[in-house]
């Protein structure tokens, strides 16, 4: 199979796991976002890597958002909201993060596949993401892609998605955003 075959396979495993989404949780975080005073993200591996990429876009939207374990992150409070993206909802470090913010009282948010997992029995909010587990235990999506990659694929788009619909709710463009993009590159 050619690379364009590959890409038109992992395209329509795209649309369909994005599709399955719940928009009225999506909707809820957008909410949430926009009524916190502070907002952090955290995931392991890959997955944390595309949370980066959600606290880099709500920082070019001009909201006050952190990454976990960063050494400037400063403490969380009963006001913050705290975004976890966990295939498993199982990761230990992060069901720690969880059960700590949920204690202050900040809102805890799961991007997952599963929503009965550990982290999601904590959070106040779940957004359910059919997509394959590494594990292939049976829950999710099938895909032809390796290990959790469509799960990663799948919250990076759906996270520029309700990047789009907060814009959107603050009246923000591209350019009104590019003053808070990075200039010491």
């Amino acid at each position: 199979m050619g690379i364009t075959s590959y890409t038109d396979k992992i395209i329509g495993e795209l649309s369909r796991s994005l599709r399955a989404v719940p928009e009225d949780a999506v909707e809820q975080l957008a909410e949430g976002i926009l009524a916190s005073r502070k907002i952090f993200v955290a995931g392991a591996g890959r997955s944390g890597l595309m949370m980066k990429a959600l606290a880099m876009r709500l920082m070019q939207a001009g909201l006050d958002a952190h990454v976990v374990g960063e050494t400037i992150t400063p403490g969380i409070a009963k006001e913050d909201m705290l975004i976890i993206g966990s295939g498993s909802g199982e990761t230990s470090s992060l069901l720690s993060m969880a059960g700590k913010a949920g204690g202050i009282g900040a809102t805890v948010v799961l991007a997952t596949i599963s929503p009965a997992s550990s982290i999601g029995k904590l959070a106040d909010i779940v957004i359910p993401i059919p997509a394959s587990p590494k594990e292939r235990t049976g829950e999710g999506e099938v895909t032809v892609q390796p290990m959790g990659s469509l799960f990663e694929q799948s919250i990076l788009l759906l996270f520029d998605a309700l990047i789009l619909r907060l814009m959107d709710h603050r009246k923000l463009d591209s350019s009104s955003m590019f003053g808070n993009h990075a200039n010491l590159e």
